[in-house]
């Protein structure tokens, strides 16, 4: 999902409600601690520079059950971010707290917003070496990684 999309969800929006894999909801009571604009510049396996970036937003929530975010709020942050540090119509990645921190695409179905799995790939999967046999192949078409993936020690990467 990319930042024109949540903005015109929230604009006509009576409640913002992320719902995890799992089917369970992040805790109502949630805080958007950051919306910012992530820079990453990197090499991949197969020598190839790339460039990405993406809107940021961490969630997080602690005892002050009482809070709620309004989808007007939510806006409004997004609108200054815009403004101060000049974020664009990037896609969307969420942090959130799990494990450890949790990166997730953003899909929204009507009535909530889903926090959809990101996986790791093998960008240059056309030069790994390894036969397109025994390349894994996601399973799952709403993955927002690339069409194939190495596995551990698989050489690729």
């Amino acid at each position: 999902m990319k930042l024109y999309n949540i903005k015109a969800y929230l604009a006509t929006a009576e409640s913002v409600n992320f719902k995890l894999p799992t089917g369970a909801y992040v805790p109502e009571h949630f805080h958007v601690t950051e919306v910012g604009l992530v820079t990453r510049h990197f090499i991949d396996c197969g020598g190839t520079e790339r460039l990405e970036k993406v809107v940021n937003f961490q969630l997080w929530y602690a005892n002050d059950v009482e809070h709620r975010l309004k989808p007007a709020k939510l806006l409004h942050i997004i609108q200054l971010s815009e403004e101060k540090i000049g974020i664009g119509n990037l896609e969307i990645e969420v942090e959130y707290q799990s494990d450890t921190i949790g990166k997730y695409g953003l899909h929204f179905n009507g009535n909530d917003f889903l926090l959809v799995p990101k996986q790791t790939a093998c960008l240059a999967s056309d030069s790994c070496g390894i036969p397109p046999s025994k390349l894994k192949v996601p399973t799952d078409d709403s993955q927002t990684a690339t069409k194939y993936s190495c596995t551990p020690g698989s050489g690729c990467c």
